[in-house]
Order: C-alpha cells, then sequence, then structure tokens
C-alpha cells in the first residue's frame, strides 16, 4: 500500500521541543525527495523544509534555525525535529513526497502539534 504516516506530534509548552516522523511504504523510499508542510488553522499550507534524494535541505524563511529535517532511507523515515516551539508553530504538519521524476506524490494525513501553556 502506497501511503505516508506520521507520527509525534502532540501538546508542548512554549520553548519545548519535538521530533515528527514519517514512515513511507509502497514507494521507493531513497529515490523521493521528502517534504514537511504545516496548515494552521484559518490559514494555507506552508512549506516548512524538504529534503532530497541527494540529501540537499532547503528550509522555509521562518525556521530560523530551530527546525532540522533529516532522514533515514534504511528505516524507510524522514523526520523534523523543532526545537524552541513557539504558539505560533501550533498546525497540523504533513509529509509530502514526490519522485525523482516529480511524476508521483502523496501526502500525510497529518499530525497535529499544538504549543500552548
Amino acid at each position: 500500500q502506497v501511503r505516508l504516516v506520521e507520527s509525534g506530534g502532540g501538546l508542548v509548552q512554549p520553548g519545548g521541543s519535538l521530533t515528527l516522523s514519517c514512515g513511507a511504504s509502497g514507494i521507493s523510499f531513497s529515490g523521493y525527495t521528502m517534504g514537511w508542510y504545516r496548515q494552521a488553522p484559518g490559514k494555507q499550507r506552508e512549506l516548512v523544509a524538504i529534503i532530497t534524494s541527494a540529501y540537499t535541505k532547503t528550509y522555509a524563511d521562518f525556521v530560523k534555525g530551530r527546525f532540522t529535517i533529516f532522514r533515514v532511507n534504511a528505516e524507510r523515515k524522514v523526520y523534523l525535529r523543532i526545537n524552541s516551539l513557539k504558539p505560533g508553530d501550533t498546525a497540523v504538519y504533513y509529509c509530502s513526497g514526490v519522485s525523482e521524476s516529480g511524476r508521483f506524490s502523496l501526502w500525510g494525513q497529518g499530525t497535529q502539534v499544538t504549543v500552548s501553556s
């Protein structure tokens, strides 16, 4: 079955940290560009970070060093480490994958991150 499944979200206090994970099945994971996006209530989905099959990383400007994306191909997983969480980071975080050819893409179902005291 072709799918992405995120986990690791939850309720965190401001200043805390989280590591989100996304597991892939049914795709040639190592060849995919993987990404994390987020969507806050009432806002459009926005890019957080992507990592290519060559491990090249791109981050959104708002990340400012607080987010780290990494992948472990042997596990077929991509991770997003978030430090110094702020209430503005509250959103549903989605994992995405795009094939090398660009012809195939998929999304996970999302994991909720809530930053609140």
